[in-house]
């Protein structure tokens, strides 16, 4: 509860002397200016360090580390009998994602990087403190030290406020899974930071989360896993609106109790299935999938493709370096159905099942789709509440901004994350895979791993943002 009431504190500073908001933009582009990158798309043959395998096809690192793109067999119980083949990134090592935090004139702080990714649409975004693989933080990279590294791997010196293993993009990576921390320095405990790096209260980043593509996908993932339940001893007061009561209130405020959620989703997890094969590159091609000298694509257009490139950032651990990336063909909608039930602001969530779950399904945002790809005479089957979201008044959408998602492996991979108030009137009563949940539910589950996906944990982050 002590962490739960400071993060609040922090939520409601929108500024603070040590980094005043009105310069965080032309901190940003500063170092943009300072640095040298580069990212330009190369043929395979020209990836460093790269092959496909002679037998399999699999593209992988010749250090059998970093990732590898192999094929992935997946059927669940709503798929046709035999199945889907499609390209998957199998990157079984866990890597780590970390905030520094430091309590500056009695507000908790988060040490931010302004940090380079070669997918990322506008080059720079803040970004966590360290943002590593175990393969950089291990050397094989053979890079420059990682900085502040040491804070997360030996925490004597800090105190944890999170530490959880959340999972990542599971329609595109195989079982993906990062150490998402927050440590906090003592108040007197000083670290020297350097230009890449900014102290930032949460009521500031709560103010980036509302422009486009600022704030990266790592730091929405940690950030979201901040405790917030019973922050508010006062939320049951008439002047609290229903996102604080939701956000900062107590759990059992809510529709239903979290004995009743777990039960739910448990048996979700136990009645549908997901059946995983890992299957050589090569035999995508079963399923439409062709690989020409520059991307493994589809025939369909639809998807995704895998494309290599040749990057050069001088702010990073190494200065230049090649690798593959997954480029999404068309950007994705993840938006949220919210309704306050008893004076408490609600979320719609699903249980989702997806080919690259760890355990089956995770809870996702109501709509999680393509929506270009469910408008074509060949196109899936309308999502549930997709109607909903593409028809809602402009007066509905309490958030609504572009976010990117996470630019080491994706390229250029941007979705519009949308929460929207539905009317008083809209059902309570959901189908079997969907279920009202508050927010403090769900920052509850996420001092646990695999229970929210990273588009739900977005939103969460972006959630900050309501009055």
């Amino acid at each position: 509860m002590d962490t739960a009431r400071r993060v609040l504190v922090s939520a409601r500073s929108p500024d603070t002397r040590v980094t005043p908001f009105e310069g965080i933009a032309d901190w940003l582009a500063e170092r943009l200016r300072a640095g040298r990158f580069d990212v330009a798309r190369i043929p395979f043959e020209e990836l460093r360090g790269w092959s496909f395998h002679p037998g399999t096809g699999n593209l992988h690192h010749a250090s059998g580390r970093f990732f590898s793109v192999e094929g992935l067999h997946v059927r669940t119980d709503r798929m046709p009998e035999r199945g889907w083949t499609q390209p998957i990134i199998v990157q079984p090592e866990v890597g780590l994602l970390g905030i520094v935090a430091r309590e500056i004139d009695g507000v908790l702080h988060f040490l931010m990087q302004a940090k380079m990714e070669p997918g990322n649409v506008n080059i720079l975004q803040v970004s966590p403190t360290v943002q590593a693989t175990r393969s950089n933080f291990t050397g094989v990279h053979q890079g420059r030290d990682i900085r502040f590294l040491d804070l997360f791997l030996e925490p004597g010196r800090v105190r944890v406020l999170v530490d959880s293993i959340q999972s990542e993009q599971a329609d595109w990576f195989l079982a993906k899974r990062n150490r998402n921390m927050i440590v906090e320095l003592a108040p007197d405990d000083d670290i020297a930071t350097g230009e890449d790096f900014r102290w930032l209260t949460l009521g500031q980043i709560r103010r980036l989360l509302l422009r486009d593509n600022v704030v990266n996908m790592d730091a929405r993932s940690i950030l979201a896993c901040l405790p917030t339940a019973d922050a508010d001893s006062t939320d049951d007061s008439a002047g609290a609106s229903p996102v604080h009561r939701s956000f900062f209130g107590s759990p059992t405020h809510a529709r239903h109790t979290m004995a009743e959620v777990l039960t739910w989703f448990t048996g979700v997890r136990a009645l549908r299935e997901l059946v995983q094969n890992r299957v050589p590159l090569d035999s995508v091609t079963a399923d439409g999938w062709y690989r020409t000298r520059h991307e493994i694509a589809h025939e369909s257009g639809r998807h995704f493709r895998v494309i290599a490139a040749e990057v050069t950032a001088s702010s990073r651990e190494v200065a230049s370096w090649t690798q593959p990336l997954i480029e999404p063909q068309v950007p994705g909608l993840m938006a949220l159905l919210v309704k306050p039930i008893d004076g408490v602001l609600h979320a719609l969530v699903q249980a989702r099942v997806d080919v690259g779950h760890l355990n089956v399904a995770e809870l996702a945002p109501t709509v999680q789709c393509r929506p270009a790809e469910h408008t074509r005479p060949d196109g899936a089957p309308y999502p549930p509440y997709l109607g909903q979201v593409l028809s809602a008044p402009v007066d509905s959408f309490r958030y609504d901004a572009v976010q990117s998602e996470e630019g080491g492996r994706f390229y250029h991979a941007q979705n519009r994350y949308a929460i929207v108030e539905v009317s008083p009137g809209f059902p309570e009563d959901v189908p079997d895979d969907f279920a009202w949940l508050t927010l403090a539910q769900l920052t509850t589950l996420l001092a646990h791993g695999n229970y929210l996906n990273i588009e739900l944990r977005t939103l969460v982050a972006c959630a900050l943002t309501l009055p």
